[in-house]
């Protein structure tokens, strides 16, 4: 293990915005728990898929679309706070 200074750019709950030193770009950090609970939910959402519970995989996903967007927003909303273009055209 080694330790570097890194900028934060937003420390919301569990939705850390940081850059590393050694990036142009901020990046989002994702905690253990919250990255395992996100595979769960793609798995689950796998497995109502290949059983054909079309309405069970919508809903998963759903939910799934509404975490990551959250996500995005506060993204975005640290990188305008702190003047930086987003690394992305979002038209």
């Amino acid at each position: 293990m080694r330790k570097e200074l890194v900028e934060i750019l937003s420390d919301a709950s569990n939705n850390a915005v940081l850059r590393h030193p050694n990036r142009s770009f901020p990046g989002s950090l994702i905690q253990g728990d919250s990255l395992h609970a996100l595979i769960c939910d793609v798995d689950e959402a796998k497995r109502e898929l290949n059983l054909k519970n079309f309405e069970e995989v919508s809903e998963i996903l759903g939910g799934i679309s509404e975490a990551l967007h959250e996500r995005m927003r506060v993204y975005k909303a640290a990188l305008k706070e702190n003047s930086i273009a987003l690394p992305f055209n979002d038209s």
